[in-house]
């Protein structure tokens, strides 16, 4: 029996053993060669299987779009640890992009991957991300159609990054974009805030105290899809990442060239969401978010979309926040618990680094 610290390499074609029980990712695994054939076809190609993919060539060919426009969104995913509660570094990489081009108003359809591996992960551990990536993909109804794999050496990863790129297919007659926010449009938050970067957070042992906070990382297209059959008079839709709701709203309020009014009170944060960041000197509104969409609505639909979004699985607990107003151009401004109202402004560095 061998007895050592090191990982066991197990590179024979004779092996029988699984690709995930052979240890760790070495170098070889990036060469191009057997190594690299035997990690495609061993780890990736089985979940994600789609005729497209097993095609092996160097793009996926797709059969013809529906008529329409096309969004295309490209994403790179960074967090550590890769695991933590309520997700893990592939479901993010699949939620995040496929929320971005579904808050262009699009159906998603087709994502690329690409994974920078570094040397010594442990296979095991991949082949979990993979499985977490296909089931968020299969929740959220797209193909993964190409990837790509590159591995680096030990000390130059963090163990593993994601990149993916989306397509998604915009329907006649939709038009969402940063810029249509009007006077009058009422704000719309899906659920509350906070919960993904404190769960991250909580990982990390950071907090000082235990805590049930679930990341709330989710697909959002099924709700998209939803409260655009519910109304014609959808002008903004965002997914408030880094940065949170705070730095989302500002960019739609300088695109749009409008003020922003929210109400302190009716925004919605968990209890504990709300401890913590007390504790830790953070604002709520400044937390990254990664299954919470905001939405700019037509004040005459405001209540039917509100009331479609409630029906419908990550849109349950969505509130109005705030209104649009001709005044404060390019601002946000929050209405206190206190009857005072205060610049709400951009986020200024990073309060919790590598969540997104």
């Amino acid at each position: 029996m061998i007895m050592s610290d090191e990982p066991v390499y197990i590179e024979s074609a004779l092996c029988p053993v699984p690709i995930r029980d052979r240890g760790y990712v070495i170098l070889g695994h990036g060469s191009g060669g057997k190594l690299s054939h035997d990690l495609i076809n061993g780890l990736f190609l089985p979940p994600f299987d789609n005729p497209t993919l097993r095609a092996g060539d160097d793009a996926g060919v797709v059969r013809p779009f529906p008529c329409g426009r096309l969004a295309v969104s490209t994403d790179s995913h960074v967090v550590w640890p890769l695991f933590f509660p309520g997700g893990d570094i592939g479901r993010l990489a699949i939620c995040g992009t496929v929320n971005d081009v579904a808050m262009m108003g699009a159906t998603p359809l087709y994502l690329t991957a690409g994974f920078i591996l570094e040397e010594g992960l442990e296979l095991g551990l991949l082949e979990k991300v993979v499985e977490s990536m296909q089931s968020a993909a299969a929740e959220a109804g797209v193909q993964i159609i190409a990837g790509d794999t590159k591995v680096v050496e030990k000390g130059k990863a963090d163990g593993l990054y994601i990149s993916t790129s989306g397509v998604g297919v915009v329907e006649e007659g939709v038009a969402i974009g940063g810029a249509l926010a009007r006077p009058g449009d009422v704000v719309i938050l899906s659920g509350p805030i906070g919960d993904h970067g404190i769960a991250v957070l909580a990982a990390r042992n950071e907090l000082g105290f235990e805590t049930d906070i679930l990341s709330d990382i989710a697909p959002l297209n099924h709700l998209v899809k939803v409260m655009l059959e519910s109304s014609d008079e959808i002008h903004v839709l965002r997914d408030p990442t880094r940065g949170g709701v705070a730095s989302t709203l500002n960019e739609i309020a300088r695109q749009s060239q409008v003020g922003i009014m929210l109400d302190e009170a009716a925004i919605p944060v968990r209890p504990a969401v709300k401890a913590a960041c007390e504790m830790l000197g953070f604002d709520p509104l400044y937390i990254a978010n990664e299954g919470r969409l905001l939405a700019i609505v037509g004040q005459d639909d405001a209540d039917q979309v509100l009331e479609a979004m409630r029906g419908v699985r990550y849109g349950e607990e969505s509130v109005i926040i705030g209104e649009v107003q001709a005044e404060y151009k390019g601002r946000v401004l929050l209405r206190t618990a206190f009857g005072s109202t205060r610049i709400v402004d951009v986020l200024v560095g990073e309060m919790l680094p590598r969540i997104c």
